[in-house]
């Protein structure tokens, strides 16, 4: 793609630019709106400038990704209210032996989860509930904070719903979601343990404490999933909200609770328990039935939907406390960068820097695949990850068309793993990191500041080494 003109060039990169200090810079003194009105008033600059036709930028919003979007969050909500992740933080202090194990439990549990359930929602679910206990095995709090942001980045590689940028990535690819997942799996695998082993070297000293197990009960894992909404976000009533600069979801509070007398006669003729477990159950059997629609290739956006839809009629209320628990902000943050990224396209600026850098980062050479992971590490941690894949999505999977079919599916599953690692690399390179950081310095008991030093002191040795044992393992498995 050509270069636009000189006026379209400047005008377009003013709006990009804007876009780009407002989503990493959200509270900037000279204008305080925040990231999601940030990515809107960058996408009215982009037709204020005639940079994209208002037809165009209507046209450029992926209407299919906010429906998966939208539908995810309806379903995780029911999810929470049905006791997921009380389960999960159970299992974390089943029978746990001391520190080490503990750590390693962490990484695990949050790896796997955050491949399910978005790495964001199991973070703001698990910090408060990480940070009980680390204190009551006299354990200090970083190596266990550390543990759950980076673990939670790297378990969301594997799947297209794992984060917003392997959602935008899954869709522009047409990548099935079985090859999705056994093309970064191993990787996956191998990073987690990679991560967890460096963690514990890092502090092996540090984790030596009470190696005596507690006793969990749900009254207080419910209590800590309750208060982690109150300590986590701006608002007093929270919502999912966008937490980073890859505009990552944020978090989701437990359904509104209504009278019994609402019901449908026949939960009026059941108990409270048989009512309660009949939601639980079919919550859980309908998300199976999801993930399995996923496997065998169905429509990712439709087949979310359905679910959420299944679950609000079988819950007999009305849908607005669930509907409730949407961050619309999310979804209008998404819009406007979809209309600000294809603007920027439009000047044919980013075009032309791919051009330059092209001829050095072919996926078929290992000196190729190196450069072109820097430029995706760099990119994703100055610009932030999501509009790092939707720049360069397109240019690297064009490039990788010339050499083989096979290169532009391992070129699309590279692009998700460098781009979600390199989430771990500084503090405000992830929603996981910010929310695992809000919600550790705002707890209500055992609280904890972590810093941005503290953090990347661990982070860029361990994104750089996670990365770089990951690549070789990218599209191994092919089905």
């Amino acid at each position: 793609m050509a270069l636009a003109s000189v006026a379209k060039v400047v005008l377009g990169s003013l709006a990009f630019g804007v876009f780009w200090v407002l989503a990493v810079f959200p509270s900037v003194p000279f204008m305080p709106i925040g990231r999601t009105a940030g990515a809107l008033l960058s996408a009215v600059l982009m037709i204020v400038f005639h940079v994209i036709s208002p037809d165009d930028a209507y046209a450029s919003v992926d209407l299919p990704i906010l429906g998966l979007l939208f539908a995810t969050m309806v379903v995780g909500s029911y999810l929470k209210n049905a006791g997921m992740f009380k389960h999960l933080g159970t299992l974390l202090a089943w029978r746990s032996q001391g520190g080490r194990d503990l750590l390693c439990r962490v990484c695990v549990v949050t790896a796997l989860a955050s491949a399910l359930f978005t790495n964001d929602t199991c973070c703001v679910v698990l910090t408060e509930f990480v940070l009980e206990l680390a204190a009551e095995r006299n354990l200090p709090a970083k190596p266990f904070l550390l543990a759950l942001a980076s673990s939670a980045n790297i378990g969301s590689s594997a799947t297209p719903i794992g984060n917003p940028q392997n959602l935008v990535i899954a869709f522009n690819s047409k990548i099935p979601f079985p090859k999705f997942l056994l093309g970064i799996l191993p990787a996956m695998l191998a990073g987690m343990a990679v991560n967890m082993v460096m963690l514990l070297c890092m502090y092996w000293k540090d984790l030596d404490g009470s190696s005596s197990p507690i006793d969990v009960d749900g009254k207080r894992m419910e209590a800590v999933e309750e208060g982690a909404g109150a300590h986590a976000g701006v608002e007093p009533s929270p919502k999912l909200q966008l937490g980073s600069t890859n505009g990552g979801s944020g978090y989701m509070s437990p359904l509104m609770t209504e009278n019994i007398s609402t019901k449908h006669p026949w939960f009026m003729q059941c108990t409270e328990e048989r009512r309660k477990l009949f939601l639980k159950s079919f919550a859980y059997i309908v998300t199976v039935g999801m993930v399995i629609a996923y496997m065998v290739g169905l429509n990712m956006s439709w087949t979310a939907i359905t679910t959420a839809i299944a679950l609000v009629v079988v819950d007999f209320r009305d849908a607005e406390p669930c509907l409730k628990t949407v961050s619309y902000s999310l979804l209008v943050f998404f819009s406007g960068m979809f209309i600000t990224v294809s603007g920027f396209n439009k000047t044919g600026l980013p075009a032309a820097i791919w051009n330059f850098m092209a001829p050095y980062s072919k996926v078929n050479s290992v000196g190729g695949i190196s450069v072109l992971s820097i430029i995706i590490l760099l990119l994703s941690n100055l610009a932030s990850n999501v509009p790092t894949v939707l720049l360069m999505g397109g240019e690297v999977a064009s490039a990788a068309a010339l050499i083989s079919p096979a290169a532009v599916v391992r070129s699309w599953l590279l692009l998700a793993w460098v781009s979600t690692v390199a989430g771990n690399l500084s503090l405000l390179g992830s929603a996981a990191n910010l929310i695992v950081c809000e919600q550790a310095r705002r707890a209500t008991r055992n609280a904890y500041d972590l810093t941005f030093w503290q953090h990347i002191v661990f982070g860029v040795p361990s994104t750089l080494i996670v990365t770089a044992i990951g690549i070789p393992l990218i599209g191994k498995i092919n089905i």
